[in-house]
């Protein structure tokens, strides 16, 4: 029983951490099942919210289980593993989808399933390491993460808070809608918040939100960072305003417009 265990635990292990064809190909399967897992988050929540059947649901429950175990075999500190916030994000995610078969699907499991956006994080990791168009591009495609993770997160609070007090909140795309509409100071007024608690989120969004949507969006258009390498030390990411390579103090010449912030 000891060996059989010992071997499936460096199987897994290699399997996650490894370099091989056959490692790769694991980890890329589960990259496409964390991508497609947050796309059905946010497509059933907007096209299906109150859906009876939840066949999907248990499915993914034991496919995050399986791969939760997994990781947790093939952790060479499992103590550690088991308190990092990713891993606790997917015990709540796979709570959440459990619960429908004991309770009612209260509303504020939507917000605890967007949590899953977290995982993006760990697809960031995995292309980093393999792909030179994502090196390239990184700070962007990371601030376009930020962006959507943000985004979809306050939604689901919006849509939990207001979905029994506003009638013109009734599915995830109206929640998304006003989320956006302020989040860019729009503000048509077609829906508005008349109670309290909705109030104070709005207020909260407007002081907090606006600002970090718009910094967010403006890395991704103007990166903080410009690619130029230092004739020197090869140093590639200088600031956008740099006069000095900040590692060996070569005077730089980058083509810019100017500052700005």
């Amino acid at each position: 029983m000891t060996f059989s265990y010992q071997a499936l635990r460096e199987r897994l292990r290699h399997l996650y951490f490894g370099q091989s064809s056959a490692a790769r190909i694991w980890r890329y399967v589960l990259l496409t099942f964390d991508v497609l897992t947050i796309g059905y988050f946010i497509v059933s929540s907007m096209l299906d919210p109150g859906r009876i059947h939840h066949e999907i649901d248990y499915l993914i429950a034991g496919v995050l289980l399986l791969d939760y175990l997994g990781r947790l075999m093939a952790s060479a500190q499992p103590g550690r593993y088991v308190i990092s916030f990713t891993a606790m994000a997917d015990v709540v995610v796979i709570a959440s989808l459990i619960a429908p078969a004991f309770f009612e699907n209260l509303a504020f499991l939507r917000v605890i399933r967007m949590l899953r956006l977290l995982r993006s994080y760990h697809v960031l990791k995995e292309l980093r390491d393999s792909s030179r168009w994502f090196k390239r591009n990184e700070e962007i495609i990371h601030s376009g993460v930020n962006l959507v993770v943000f985004i979809f997160i306050v939604t689901a609070l919006v849509y939990v808070v207001e979905d029994d007090r506003n009638p013109a909140i009734n599915n995830y795309l109206d929640a998304l809608y006003f989320t956006v509409t302020t989040l860019t100071t729009t503000g048509f007024g077609d829906i508005t918040m008349s109670d309290s608690a909705g109030r104070l989120l709005t207020v909260a969004i407007m002081i907090f939100g606006v600002a970090l949507f718009l910094r967010l969006v403006q890395t991704i258009f103007r990166p903080v960072k410009v690619h130029y390498k230092c004739p020197d030390c090869g140093l590639s990411r200088h600031d956008t305003d740099a006069v000095h390579c900040k590692h060996c103090g070569r005077v730089l010449n980058i083509p810019t417009e100017g500052e700005w912030g």
